[in-house]
């Protein structure tokens, strides 16, 4: 059994369980009953939302995106779910294709969430996909950083749930179709649910955007 450590747990958000748990809560706490619809612009819609298939999120460190990151977690409906897909792009490691993680759960301070790796050797079967190193699985941020709400948000059936983490490379046009028609059926199970990993936008000089 290898479980992918919480190396940015001490850096990019806190590694104590107890005050870790307490912040997650006080910004689920604060996303209100009703959220605010894109479409029709203005409505207003309960939370969590019935039948919910995936959420973005943001993954930079919780000092700078927890309380937005909050909103979208509020929004999951967790009673029909069984598997999570976590999609994040690499950071680190250079890929023109998708890539599958080898271990078989990932930690967080709160607790450990276990790897479908009945579903991860499904995937490999269907299609091109590159295998994470454990190094290179370790360094990425993107996947890690939405490990502890999803703990937080399924805690209470966390035994029942599974998790598909998929890393995303630099893919050309026709690459994405390739993946999205192989993960479309699974976005289509509503026993399963997406979670896609999102920088927003990097601000400032040295990106090119004030």
């Amino acid at each position: 059994m290898t479980a992918r450590q919480a190396t940015h747990a001490g850096s990019w958000y806190t590694d104590d369980r107890e005050q870790l748990d307490y912040e997650l809560q006080q910004w689920l706490d604060n996303v209100p009953e009703q959220v605010t619809e894109v479409i029709p612009v203005g409505d207003s819609c309960p939370v969590p939302v019935k039948g919910i298939r995936a959420i973005i999120g943001p993954h930079a460190g919780f000092s700078y995106s927890g309380a937005n990151a909050a909103y979208g977690y509020k929004c999951i409906d967790t009673q029909n779910i069984k598997r999570v897909f976590l999609l994040g792009p690499s950071h680190h490691a250079y890929l023109k294709t998708c890539a599958l993680s080898q271990c078989t759960e990932y930690s967080t301070p709160l607790g450990n969430i276990r790897v479908d790796q009945e579903l991860v050797q499904e995937l490999q079967d269907k299609g091109e996909w590159r295998l994470m190193s454990t190094r290179v699985d370790q360094d990425e941020h993107s996947l890690e950083m939405h490990l502890p709400y999803i703990y937080k948000v399924f805690e209470s059936r966390i035994e029942q749930i599974s998790l598909v983490p998929i890393m995303v490379g630099s893919l050309a046009f026709e690459t994405e179709q390739k993946y999205g028609k192989l993960l479309a059926p699974y976005l289509a199970d509503p026993e399963n649910l997406f979670i896609i990993s999102s920088d927003f936008c990097h601000w400032g000089s040295r990106f090119g955007y004030t």
